[in-house]
């Protein structure tokens, strides 16, 4: 859990942290819905191939990148292993009593995994190169039309963004209890079931204390500034759509195309 990098912003200097936060928002989103359609491998590797420039534009590292991944590997397995064993379409290629492995199966399994992979940097790459104020500005501009019907914008831009910051702070959280608790002789990976059910109690509960403490803690700290959603407010930065910006959504809008269109022919 060291090292998280989902919700962590990297500050750095690079092409993509100049770009407007609604860009890369909007941007996520149909790159989002572009992963889910069917283009087969060929649409996989040109939306991979994507992904790695961009990951080259905002100046990640690979280690930072497998950071991302590397929290989320065991829910990948454990989504692959019950693919697998419940998909059975196509031609049967292995069969061990009561697991049986079909090419479809093998298929869908990698896509999964080829889907996730994508989710996760991508999503990465907004957090690690937009501020947590700008994605706040950014998600209440692009929810400004709801406005006229009474949604609350500002307030579920806040939420949002807040929600994010804190993923790698309660995942570092995490650890140090989890550290706390084996000094203590707790055993987080040995013993009965039991004893592992009792485990993982010792390190929800105070996790919990802690994340609600954090909370009064910030809502403390923005009372004490008077904030106030409800009130009329006006911005010290103002967002300003550029050239830049203009070229990466067509950039964007012709990948996503792209992907659709495979996903027809194919």
């Amino acid at each position: 859990m060291n090292g998280m990098m989902l919700g962590r912003y990297l500050p750095m200097d690079s092409f993509i942290h100049r770009l407007d936060p609604r860009l890369k928002i909007g941007s996520l989103l149909l790159l989002l819905i572009s992963v889910f359609f069917d283009a087969g491998f060929i649409g996989y590797g040109i939306l991979g191939i994507f992904v790695i420039v961009l990951v080259i534009l905002s100046k990640m590292k690979l280690s930072q990148v497998v950071k991302s991944i590397k929290p989320m590997i065991f829910m990948m397995i454990f989504l692959m292993f019950f693919n697998l064993l419940f998909i059975q379409k196509g031609t049967l290629l292995l069969s061990l009593g009561f697991l049986k492995i079909y090419d479809q199966a093998l298929i869908q399994t990698a896509y999964i995994f080829i889907r996730l992979i994508l989710i996760i940097i991508m999503t990465t790459i907004l957090t690690a190169t937009t501020k947590p104020l700008d994605l706040t500005l950014g998600i209440e501009h692009l929810l400004s039309p709801f406005k006229k019907i009474g949604f609350p914008t500002h307030e579920v831009a806040m939420m949002i963004s807040i929600a994010l910051r804190f993923i790698p702070t309660l995942l570092e959280e995490t650890q140090r209890i989890m550290k706390a608790q084996a000094s203590r002789g707790v055993e987080f990976s040995e013993g009965s079931l039991k004893e592992k059910i009792m485990s993982i109690v010792s390190l929800i509960i105070p996790l919990f204390i802690s994340a609600f403490q954090r909370a009064e803690d910030l809502a403390n700290a923005m009372e004490s500034r008077n904030y106030n959603p409800e009130a009329k407010r006006t911005r010290y930065k103002q967002l300003i759509w550029k050239v830049s910006d203009t070229i990466s959504f067509v950039c964007v809008c012709a990948v996503c195309a792209g992907i659709v269109t495979l996903s027809i022919v194919l």
